[in-house]
């Protein structure tokens, strides 16, 4: 017998021997098991929606240090970047130019005064001229009278007559001219009483001008460097006067945010509806975390909504107001922040891990019966590290957390328990308005010691 055949032989006689065998074990293997997956009950909790935003602190009061008079810088009274209080001494300009011009309007007001008393001195003499005028007129019109009815009875002569009658004239001419020098006198009162609020205003404004050499604090804050230094010339009283340094209030700070068209229209229906107040009408409870904090430690409150929507970037500006006791907060930071977004409801809660996306929906799996259900959601924000659910569930579901990849809709499973773990964002779960009490106002500044009458000399400010 050749190979060959031999070959085919023991082929033949093998299939014969396995064949068989191989059909039956094929058919007495069993079905994979259904997969395992985790299961937990979604979390039921009452919360409040905190809508998040990024805001930029701004100083309440900012102020740039601009001298009223120009002069020479005589002194500086301040360390740089230190808090000053208002009515603190900051620069002092050369005031002997002012002390000059006060003590000249102080000696024009005396000038005035002078001429005042001279007019009046004037106005007296003129009186008693005026007296001793109507005197002689009277006496003169007598002596006519008498001498007219003389010269009828041709008693007296016509020289005696016309004698008369020119005193008479004089007298009327004395009369006029005492008369004239009684207005002289008035007109000279008048000018010397223009002449003495004249020289009231100049001191008035050479005192001002003489204070304003002394620049204080406006307001209480964080002053900056000084731009200026000793003994340079500067300019003011203009727009454009030389700026010596600026100041910024520390303690209470504003934080200011942007508010798109739909959310600003979602806090419009939420009011319209009675379920959250405004903030324009109302103080909300605002929270604040830095970028070093995990939390919002913060509190403060909405103090400010705008009237109208930038054109330029469709959103409508805001502001909140915080304490800053500890003075961390300063101008130009950023900052997270939250307001509430809704009133307190009971929502349900679960893990982003339990939500699948399609093309056009989002939807979790339930386990019914040990068998996988499909359910379409509607979902909101994170709260506590959890998915709020709108929509979509009752909130007692048997839930997959773990394993969504392993499940198909109408497929059984396995299950085991699992648990859905609530991490605290330290956002409180209710809110109410802050009553008038407690709304963050600036504090009083401190009262500045009485201002010294202001005289023709002032003292000489030392400098550092």
């Amino acid at each position: 017998m050749s190979k060959y055949y031999s070959a085919r032989l023991l082929f033949a006689m093998s299939m014969l021997f396995y064949g068989p065998g191989c059909d039956q074990s094929r058919q007495e293997q069993s079905p994979p098991p259904p997969p395992m997956v985790t299961v937990a009950t979604p979390v039921n909790k009452n919360i409040v929606e905190w809508d998040a935003y990024t805001g930029r602190f701004e100083a309440i009061e900012f102020v740039e240090i601009r001298s009223r008079v120009g002069g020479y810088l005589q002194s500086i009274h301040f360390d740089e970047g230190q808090v000053v209080n208002k009515g603190d001494l900051l620069f002092i300009i050369d005031p002997r130019p002012f002390v000059a011009e006060l003590n000249d309007a102080n000696a024009s007001l005396r000038q005035a005064e002078s001429q005042l008393l001279q007019a009046k001195a004037q106005m007296e003499e003129a009186k008693a001229a005026q007296q001793q005028s109507n005197a002689q007129l009277t006496l003169a019109e007598t002596r006519v009278a008498r001498v007219r009815d003389l010269r009828q009875q041709e008693v007296t002569t016509q020289d005696e007559l016309d004698q008369r009658e020119a005193e008479y004239l004089q007298a009327q001419a004395d009369g006029a001219s005492s008369l004239a020098g009684i207005s002289s006198a008035n007109a000279a009162i008048a000018t010397a009483n223009a002449a003495i609020d004249s020289a009231k205003a100049k001191i008035e404004t050479a005192a001002l001008n003489l204070q304003y050499t002394k620049i204080t604090a406006p307001v209480t804050g964080r002053i900056s460097r000084e731009y200026i230094t000793e003994g340079n010339l500067i300019t003011g009283g203009t727009a454009t006067s030389s700026l010596l340094t600026t100041i910024t209030s520390v303690q209470p700070i504003y934080c200011m945010f942007d508010a798109n068209e739909q959310e600003v229209l979602k806090y419009t229906r939420l009011a319209m509806a009675g379920r959250r107040e405004s903030s324009r009408v109302a103080k909300n409870p605002v929270y604040l975390g830095l970028v070093d904090e995990s939390d919002y430690p913060h509190e403060g409150h909405m103090d400010f909504v705008d009237n109208r929507f930038d054109t330029d970037t469709a959103s409508m500006r805001a502001r909140c107001v915080f304490p800053n006791k500890d003075q961390v907060l300063l101008p130009g930071m950023f900052a997270r922040i939250r307001i509430p977004g809704s009133s307190q409801y009971e929502a349900i809660l679960i893990p982003d891990s339990a939500i699948g996306t399609d093309q056009n929906s989002q939807y979790v799996y339930v386990v019914v019966d040990d068998v996988i259900e499909r359910r379409v959601v509607t979902v909101g924000p994170i709260v506590d590290g959890l998915r709020v659910v709108r929509e979509g569930l009752n909130g007692d579901e048997t839930l997959v957390i773990e394993g969504l990849l392993l499940a198909r809709p109408d497929a059984k499973v396995q299950t085991r328990e699992g648990t859905i773990v609530v991490v605290e964002d330290g956002l409180p779960d209710t809110y109410e308005p802050l009553p008038p009490e407690k709304w963050i106002s600036p504090e009083p500044d401190p009262l500045p010691e009485e201002e010294k009458e202001i005289t023709g000399s002032t003292e000489q400010g030392g400098g550092r």
